[in-house]
């Protein structure tokens, strides 16, 4: 797969969506509005660098602004690229590089071409891209982009569960009901649509067969998760570190919550699934800000939520 075009074409697409979804409804949310927020971590949000936020900000502000007025930057020859934040530099030798998503949904631009919007929660982090220089999509901004979308733009969001699954759709509901989110229920397997979110539950068997799942399957290098369902019908759990490699194996009732996208998916698809119907009961209770707080993706096993990929730390 193609990155560099992936990541393009999902700027497009989401583009594309904004400005029909805006046209045809005659609203949306104007830059320069209040309750901007940003973080840089490093290691995949193990490290916390920094937080600010900002009550108001410039009618015409973009994240390259709110970034530098919080924080010590450093740009890359010509001045476009983010190489150090606070003293943390970016380095080729090691893979390091510095990423920014906004609202969870990776950036399709530069920093200084995109614009803040109400609400808005940026994210920068800075870690190993060995494994993938994409990851479209994370769970770490939870609530958002249910609460605020992208762009300004509010995305419908739709739950889709799988049968004997009831428990954990209500409680994944209530969780976003708790931010003034109203999620569609949906027949699993039907597809959101480019113009809005997904919240899948159900176990791997269930869902496996889902577009977005078989990026999952095919690990970080094509979904930006660090953790695959292996056997049959995904009885286990693998759980990858920053080079893709597996650092872990969990088996047993044994969960996962991440999000991922792709180009013909348009909005981000979020997953709370496991290897059973007890494990994704399980991983919905965790379905909560304090549990996907600056996480990329998490497994939980029993009590015990796991970032991954797996750092080390």
């Amino acid at each position: 797969m193609n990155h560099r075009r992936t990541r393009i074409a999902i700027g497009l697409v989401m583009a594309a969506v904004i400005a029909v979804t805006v046209a045809g409804c005659g609203f949306g949310a104007s830059p320069g509005s209040k309750d901007a927020s940003i973080e840089v971590t490093s290691n995949f949000g193990t490290q916390v660098i920094g937080t600010a936020s900002e009550m108001h900000i410039p009618a015409a502000e973009t994240v390259i602004g709110l970034l530098t007025r919080h924080f010590n930057v450093g740009f890359g020859s010509g001045g476009r690229s983010v190489q150090s934040i606070d003293g943390r530099r970016a380095a080729t030798s090691s893979h390091l590089s510095w990423s920014y998503f906004v609202n969870g949904i990776l950036a399709a631009k530069r920093a200084s071409l995109t614009d803040v919007f109400k609400g808005d929660h940026i994210w920068w982090d800075l870690h190993d891209t060995t494994a993938t220089s994409t990851v479209p999509a994370v769970v770490g901004s939870y609530p958002e982009p249910f609460t605020d979308g992208l762009g300004g733009q509010e995305f419908p969001t739709l739950l889709e569960c799988a049968p004997n699954l009831q428990r954990a759709c209500d409680t994944v509901g209530s969780s976003l009901k708790k931010y003034g989110v109203k999620a569609g229920p949906q027949v699993l397997g039907t597809g959101s649509g480019s113009d809005s979110l997904a919240v899948v539950v159900g176990t791997w068997n269930d869902v496996k067969g889902v577009i977005a799942a078989e990026l999952i399957a095919g690990g970080p290098s094509n979904s930006g998760v660090y953790a695959q369902f292996i056997g049959s019908s995904g009885q286990a759990l693998e759980l990858d570190n920053p080079l893709g490699d597996v650092a872990q194996t969990l088996r047993g009732n044994v969960g996962l919550i991440a999000a991922t996208d792709e180009v013909s998916l348009g909005a981000p698809t979020w997953f709370v699934i496991g290897t059973n119907t007890a494990a994704v009961n399980n991983a919905a209770k965790y379905f909560t800000v304090a549990a996907l707080h600056n996480h990329f993706a998490v497994a939980i096993t029993g009590s015990k939520v796991i970032p991954v990929p797996l750092t080390g730390r």
